[in-house]
């Protein structure tokens, strides 16, 4: 079996040929960092089927419907009297909630164990989907006030999952290991935004909330069981892939890491990953809450049509997300390109491109050159996740969670304030409405890209680097003296 020496961040990281010596790489289940990854991917996939089931329903929920009474009259109701701006603010309500607790999450991870606090902010949000539709029934405010609690829940999220990979993603790993995780969150999308219109048409709106209320909370009960805080903690793992994890990361673990909250403040390699998350979450946010909308007001997509139009994007973009994240790894691990250069052709490529097929959507707004444009502005983000979204691993893995938790915060402001935005601009549902929202975010990918290209880096930052005592042998004295050294600490 042949291995290669990788120069990684300073480390000279042992990569094994076939990985861990289990086997074929296929085989993700005799890997348990890979079974990991699924399941987060299965998590992921809950976060945003519980996030997006709104965005159809309450188009179902406030569309005008005939009903005949009983005298044989035909009248023209509705089940919720909401216009445009409230509906905006019903949308952006989520996220009112979930920017509070990115921070505290990735804190509360890296001292618990990202595992536990991930699972627990899911299943909360799983159970709050259960009872909105009598909450919907009681008062909008009361249905605002639901969809804030669900995104303080929902906002630990991100953040602990890198607690999670702090701990089991070997650094030559991190990328494919990251983006199979985070593709759930578009196969989660791709599969409620139409199963969501089904649901809705065949059955009643009140369906789309129990159904994946209920499947949040049966993943649940999986992920608590199978998946640990580290490997070590796995009984299940093999010891070639426990050693061979153990050995690319060092030691690991959940103590009281002391977070140098100023130098993060004042890094430029952090800021060019907030601006980044920034721009991703503007576009990605504006049709992730608004394209239901656009597709039935603007083309004229049914109801059901619209869900499954609205979800061909995220289909694109989880297909691509994979082959991104493989991409990323390979171009490091051969070499060809130091880990900087990858996170920042990744994320610019991707943002300038967004940048014109968004543009270009403005201008066409016809049912196939929309549609078109957007799945491609939409897909080529799964470069820019292979870019930033890893990123705060490469430049201070102890500290990822909580400078995942500060770079989402800022990328959480798109989820309030550009559903809120469209709402005022899109009044009266005319095309030109529509171009001005995808001028804004064709505009927001452009600086985000200037931004991340001149500052963004893949490397340690020296401030990410502890003092640590250690033994050295002193041979003048023939014994041991004690003597200190700065090293990269995982």
């Amino acid at each position: 079996m042949s291995t290669a020496e990788v120069k990684e961040n300073g480390w000279a990281t042992s990569q094994i040929s076939d990985g861990d010596g289990l086997g074929p790489g296929w085989r993700f289940w005799r890997r348990r960092r890979y079974v990991v990854a699924f399941m987060a991917f299965l998590g992921f996939f809950n976060v945003y089927a519980l996030r997006v089931n709104l965005s159809v329903a309450i188009v179902a929920m406030t569309t005008n419907v005939n009903q005949t009474l009983d005298n044989g009259t035909i009248i023209v109701t509705r089940d919720f009297d909401w216009d445009s701006t409230a509906r905006g603010f019903l949308l952006s309500s989520f996220f009112y909630g979930y920017i509070f607790t990115q921070i505290p999450g990735g804190w509360l991870a890296s001292r618990i164990g990202g595992n536990r606090v991930y699972g627990i902010g899911i299943a909360a949000t799983a159970l709050l989907t259960l009872v909105t539709p009598p909450v919907a029934n009681v008062s909008y405010y009361a249905l605002l006030t639901i969809r804030v609690i669900e995104g303080l829940f929902e906002g630990v999220t991100y953040p602990c999952i890198h607690a999670v990979w702090a701990r089991w993603a070997p650094p030559l790993e991190r990328s494919r290991l990251a983006t199979i995780a985070f593709s759930g969150s578009y196969v989660g999308t791709v599969v409620s935004l139409p199963l969501s219109g089904i649901l809705a048409n065949q059955i009643g709106w009140p369906s789309v909330f129990y159904v994946f209320g209920a499947v949040g909370l049966i993943w649940f009960v999986a992920w608590w069981i199978i998946v640990k805080s580290g490997p070590e903690e796995d009984s299940y793992i093999t010891q070639q892939e426990l050693k061979y994890i153990q050995d690319s990361l060092g030691a690991t673990s959940n103590k009281d890491i002391v977070h140098p909250w100023k130098k993060f403040l004042t890094s430029p390699p952090v800021w060019s990953i907030v601006m980044a998350h920034f721009s991703e979450n503007w576009g990605f946010y504006t049709l992730l809450t608004q394209l239901p909308s656009f597709m039935k007001d603007t083309l004229e997509f049914q109801l059901e049509k619209t869900g499954f139009m609205s979800a061909l994007p995220y289909l694109v973009m989880a297909i691509v997300l994979q082959f991104a994240g493989h991409l990323a790894d390979w171009l490091r691990s051969k070499g060809i390109l130091t880990t900087t250069q990858v996170r920042k052709l990744f994320n610019c490529g991707a943002f300038i491109s967004q940048t014109i097929f968004m543009l270009l959507a403005a201008f066409l707004l016809s049912p196939a050159g929309s549609v078109t444009c957007l799945t491609i502005a939409v897909g080529l983000g799964a470069f820019a996740w292979s870019g930033f979204s890893v990123n705060h691993l490469d430049i201070a893995p102890q500290h990822a969670s909580v400078l995942m938790g500060l770079s989402n915060t800022i990328a959480t402001l798109p989820g309030i304030i550009s559903p809120a935005i469209t709402g005022y601009i899109v009044q009266n549902k005319s095309a030109s409405e529509w171009q001005i929202v995808f001028y804004m975010a064709g505009l927001i990918y452009l600086v985000g890209a200037i931004i991340y290209g001149l500052f963004a880096s893949g490397e340690r930052q020296s401030w990410a680097k502890e003092e640590i005592e250690i033994e050295m042998p002193n041979k003048s004295e023939q014994c041991y003296s004690n003597s200190t050294l700065e090293v990269d600490v995982p």
